[in-house]
């Protein structure tokens, strides 16, 4: 069964989506041998810093380097999760050292963490429990804007209106639908 939780639709400027249409999308990481392969083939300047993941509609971790888009990491398709990861190598295995919801052109809620969850453990990556940084996004009912919640201070920065605190479908970042086993 595929994974079954909340689809992100991208959300972010239509430019940014566009100019990642000609990208590939991110590295399929199903095992710690495609992440090894993937660490191999990377820059090594890219491991100084987190990477780009998003967690496709098969449950499945793809990673990029971190200046990547989200949307073309995820072949500019729905996604599960989205956000930054960063790994060390620990006892002879990979463990994942940091991870969040951070992608402003998804923006996927802290329960996103299940998808995140049951692709490392379908992958055999060892994880922190929950995220390490968890985002919180919500979109302006006055203008618009998508914000980033920080501190628990729930106003839209571009126009200071205040931001709802709850997360009723209406209110989220966007419209989501439920995935389905397939």
């Amino acid at each position: 069964m595929a994974g079954v939780g909340r689809r992100y639709r991208y959300v972010g400027p239509a430019d940014v989506q566009a100019s990642a249409a000609d990208v590939p999308e991110g590295w399929p990481v199903r095992s710690p041998v495609d992440l090894d392969t993937y660490l191999a083939a990377a820059d090594p300047r890219d491991h100084d810093e987190p990477f780009t993941y998003v967690i496709d509609l098969d449950a499945t971790l793809r990673l990029a380097p971190r200046r990547s888009e989200h949307v073309a990491c995820a072949g500019g398709g729905e996604v599960l999760g989205a956000g930054e990861i960063a790994f060390a190598d620990e006892r002879g295995g990979w463990v994942v050292t940091e991870v969040s919801n951070h992608s402003t052109g998804y923006c996927p809620d802290p329960t996103s963490w299940t998808a995140v969850a049951g692709a490392l453990d379908k992958a055999g990556i060892c994880h922190p429990e929950c995220f390490t940084a968890a985002v919180v996004f919500r979109r302006c009912l006055d203008c618009g804007e998508r914000n980033l919640v920080r501190d628990d201070d729930y106003i839209c920065a571009l126009c200071g209106a205040e931001l709802p605190e709850d997360v009723e479908p209406r209110l989220v970042a966007q419209p989501s639908t439920d995935q389905r086993s397939r």
